[in-house]
């Protein structure tokens, strides 16, 4: 008795907690319980007994007790769904649930990873001063699109690190525009703002230059560009290109000139 006096209890009761059939009892109580008990409830536990010391299995069963008792579809999928906690973590009751219905081909993986990914790229957008963010929230889009479409092809896709990482990329360029160099609208945006930004940090200078040429691509199709851009140039060089097919093997500069300056 004084051995388990500290926490109240006597050795009977200290002993049945720690027997091994514990979890075992409590599910054929569930099970009779039950109307309709489904056919897996006693390997699930044979499973989580088998991984686990007796009290964390008793307290699964317990917590899925009630989500079995609580008059909803009992189907393996939408009972993963509803075990599924809110926030950074979907539960220890979830994750055993998913990890043997997938195991036994009773229901497909949850999208928790991609939930989390999803709600760290919201946060690193929602970081961005506001007259900034909707052109960040679009580039997020178009990463996302992007990934999709080299998915679909075979070809590797960015990672969420690396669509995250460009994220903060982002944020990071909207709040230095903001709060040092006074600007609210991209299209205000130079290449001394670029180049002062990337100053701040030369250990990261080549991962941000290769996000801001991204950016400002996608900008740029966008219809907003840096100031004093080369598009201009870039719309003169493509005309010149388009001007210089049309000969159809036709070669000399003087033919090339006279249709440059007639068109």
């Amino acid at each position: 008795m004084r051995r388990h006096a500290g926490l109240g209890l006597c050795s009977a009761c200290w002993h049945w907690q720690r027997h091994p059939d514990r979890p075992f009892v409590r599910a054929e109580n569930l099970i009779a319980e039950l109307a309709e008990p489904p056919d897996w409830l006693r390997d699930f536990t044979a499973d989580f007994a088998a991984k686990y010391c007796v009290s964390r299995p008793y307290t699964m069963i317990t917590s899925l007790g009630r989500l079995l008792l609580d008059e909803q579809s009992n189907r393996p999928q939408a009972l993963l769904e509803r075990s599924r906690r809110s926030g950074r973590s979907m539960g220890s009751l979830a994750r055993a649930l998913e990890a043997f219905f997938t195991g036994h081909s009773m229901a497909m993986a949850t999208d928790q990873a991609e939930r989390l990914a999803a709600g760290r790229r919201q946060r690193r957008i929602d970081a961005v001063p506001e007259p900034l963010r909707t052109m960040v929230d679009a580039f997020a889009d178009f990463m996302l699109r992007s990934r999709e479409r080299a998915r679909r092809a075979g070809t590797r896709p960015r990672s969420d690190g690396t669509v995250e990482a460009a994220l903060a990329i982002m944020r990071d360029l909207a709040r230095f525009l903001a709060g040092e160099r006074g600007k609210q609208d991209w299209a205000l945006t130079d290449v001394h703002d670029v180049e002062a930004f990337l100053a701040g940090s030369p250990q990261a200078r080549k991962r941000r230059l290769v996000v801001l040429g991204q950016f400002f691509r996608f900008a740029r199709s966008q219809k907003v560009t840096l100031h004093r851009s080369s598009g201009g140039t870039e719309g003169a060089v493509n005309r010149i290109k388009k001007i210089k097919r049309q000969p159809y093997g036709r070669a000399g500069f003087e033919l090339l000139r006279k249709l440059i300056l007639l068109q």
